[in-house]
């Protein structure tokens, strides 16, 4: 429940309060004990120079014959904080209970500076270092200490102001952090609010582009397009549902007008025949509108659902034209083939040879239809990554006000009342065309002839980009 309550800009802020106070806790602890391991080194060095200085003016002495256990110079002059010098011959026994007592020093420390010749040693408090020297052929050990007052005072300065500091970077990076959540999110609150405001009343609404920010962007462009692709289906479901509609119920009414008049008054068997006729004659072009509907419906799928094989264009063409002049010999089809390219392999497409062979077949059968049958110019090229086919009739043309409904099933336009049709050839073959991730571009003038251009990737250009898709 708690987890739900939570945003995701909340969960940011947090996040970025967490790495920013865990970056803070890092250096602030590098700083500090950086600093105390910098005066611990250093406090012994000035000790050791101390104890150095000690063992020059004991050797610089004519006699040094000092007793075991015997301390000298047990408290000196003050040249560092508190400071305490000591001179003592080493015991033969190697015994230092007896000095350790007397100066609160642990033995294990003399011992370690006999063994090493040097060590040092603190209490938290006092910092000891001691080396060992020979003078007379008897070995001596000498100590200087002192009482470390940086470390005492000033680290504890240092404490507190990092403390003071980490507290105060602590407040400026949830202020920063809440900020810049606020931020990051505030585009993407704006386009869930742009978002929730589009249905399907005002699908022409779109996201505006964010400035200076790629990535959103992107994301915008993305929804736009997918708003332009949702936008477009439903205008052609309702231009379908109304084309649909005026077309079904156009052999509808025919069906039901001569059967009503049929049942009306009784008739002689002829004129029952020529009822029966006119009955079944629209019902064949109800039966074929309805199988027209269906074949559009099916080549609007993604083409997962086809088997996609390698197809040579040339050879589709040439088995095109044969079947079209085999249907009407009138059909006068004139093949160019001079922007042929010389590597034959440019010319293969991926796709499915039957659904591609139905595109083909619909766009040249209507050049050869609307053109009365005068000779069709059909032209195929390839460049190094897209096949072309170029299909030219110098027939009647489309009305220019009528170019953007020639893709509406069952749309004709209105030159076409003396041609037999039912509008369902180009929409049906750009849908093949779109399933092949190909290009339809249709121009066309009234009384001048109709231009249609198909354009396919060829085999290796989507070999390719499949291949970087994966």
């Amino acid at each position: 429940m708690f987890n739900k309550v939570i945003t995701n800009q909340t969960k940011t802020m947090v996040l970025l309060m967490l790495v920013f106070t865990a970056i803070i806790l890092l250096f602030s602890g590098l700083v500090y004990f950086s600093i105390v391991n910098f005066s611990h080194q250093r406090f012994y060095e000035l000790l050791k120079i101390r104890t150095t200085t000690i063992i020059q003016v004991e050797k610089s002495k004519d006699n040094l014959d000092l007793p075991e256990n015997y301390i000298l110079n047990g408290l000196n002059d003050e040249e560092l904080p508190m400071e305490r010098d000591y001179v003592f011959a080493v015991p033969t026994d190697s015994n230092f209970n007896k000095i350790s007592q007397e100066i609160h020093i642990p033995a294990s420390f003399f011992r370690s500076i006999v063994k090493k010749g040097e060590s040092n040693y603190n209490d938290k408090e006092f910092y000891y270092i001691g080396q060992t020297f020979r003078h007379d052929d008897k070995s001596y050990i000498a100590i200087a200490s002192a009482k470390n007052h940086y470390v005492v005072y000033y680290l504890g300065f240092l404490k507190r102001t990092l403390i003071t500091c980490i507290v105060l970077s602590l407040f400026f990076s949830m202020i920063f952090s809440f900020y810049l959540s606020k931020t990051l999110f505030k585009p993407i609150l704006k386009i869930t609010g742009k978002v929730k405001e589009i249905s399907s009343e005002n699908l022409h609404l779109r996201l505006e582009p964010q400035p200076d920010n790629k990535e959103l962007n992107e994301l915008v462009e993305t929804f736009n397009d997918m708003l332009n692709r949702i936008e477009t289906s439903f205008e052609t479901q309702n231009h379908l549902i109304g084309n649909v509609s005026h077309e079904l119920r156009t052999p509808l009414t025919s069906i039901m007008g001569e059967a009503d008049v049929a049942l009306s008054i009784s008739r002689t068997n002829s004129e029952y025949k020529e009822t029966l006729g006119i009955i079944l004659d629209e019902a064949e072009k109800l039966d074929k509108k309805i199988n027209a509907l269906l074949m559009i419906a099916q080549t609007g799928f993604d083409g997962k659902i086809q088997k996609m094989d390698k197809v040579r264009i040339d050879q589709l063409l040439w088995d095109v034209i044969e079947t079209l002049r085999r249907i009407d010999s009138r059909n006068n089809i004139y093949l160019d083939i001079s922007m042929l390219p010389d590597n034959p392999k440019k010319l293969k497409v991926q796709g499915n040879e039957q659904l591609l062979h139905l595109a083909v077949t619909n766009i040249i059968q209507n050049g050869c239809k609307y053109s009365n049958f005068q000779q069709v110019k059909v032209s195929l090229g390839a460049t190094d990554n897209d096949v072309y086919i170029i299909v030219k009739d110098n027939g009647i043309g489309i009305p220019q006000e009528e170019m953007n409904k020639i893709y509406d099933p069952f749309f004709r336009a209105s030159n076409t009342k003396n041609y037999e049709g039912y509008g369902i050839g180009l929409p049906l073959a750009r849908n093949i065309v779109r399933m092949h991730h190909g290009e339809l571009i249709v121009s066309s003038y009234e009384n001048q002839g109709t231009t249609v251009q198909l354009r396919f990737p060829n085999f290796y250009s989507t070999l390719q980009e499949s291949e970087r898709e994966s």
